[in-house]
């Protein structure tokens, strides 16, 4: 009807059919492996940056409208608005279409499974086990907050034994997190 809509809703519940999906596509190409690569596997796949990287190249991240409150410095606004994207399928035409939607002219298309195998997106969880292994405690502190173009910006900072090591910048604490993580991470295996 002409009207501008929030897609926030849609994003809230499409979660879960993303989820079943990619479980459910994951389950079957990686016959014989056990869950916790299955999970580490879904998690690629339904990653901010997996769907942000699927909206770009269907095109779908040229067509959001925002206001300059939001300001460009949201880099979810892409896989924010394929997730609304995923739940109108599947208000609209059920699972079995969404699946097959997001199966054979989505995935199959746009995100090489294979080689998101073998990606490293999640720093966090890797420096966490790093630190388990190597008995090392680790925390992560948002050392700054502040407001940047109307919206929080945070700084983290990554502790081990309780010794400051990287720290990075983000417009959400999870974001800064996996950035100080990174780097953090890079620095250990380098040195």
């Amino acid at each position: 009807k002409g009207r501008f809509l929030n897609n926030e809703r849609l994003e809230f519940f499409v979660v879960a059919i993303l989820d079943a999906v990619v479980g459910d596509i994951v389950y079957r190409k990686f016959e014989g492996k056990r869950e916790g690569f299955l999970t580490n596997t879904r998690s690629k796949i339904v990653s901010r940056e997996s769907l942000n990287y699927v909206a770009d190249q269907i095109g779908l991240s040229r067509l959001v409208k925002f206001n300059a409150r939001q300001s460009s410095h949201n880099s979810y606004m892409g896989g924010n608005a394929f997730e609304a994207l995923v739940g109108a399928i599947y208000l609209d035409r059920g699972y079995n279409f969404a699946y097959k939607i997001l199966t054979k002219k989505i995935f199959s298309i746009h995100l090489d499974i294979d080689e998101l195998e073998n990606t490293t997106w999640n720093y966090k969880s890797k420096i966490i086990d790093w630190c388990q292994k190597n008995k090392k405690k680790i925390s992560f502190e948002v050392v700054e907050s502040k407001v940047v173009n109307h919206r929080m910006h945070y700084v983290v900072q990554v502790l081990i034994d309780e010794q400051p090591e990287e720290q990075a910048e983000d417009y959400s604490i999870k974001a800064a997190a996996q950035l100080a993580a990174e780097k953090t991470l890079k620095n250990i295996l380098e040195n």
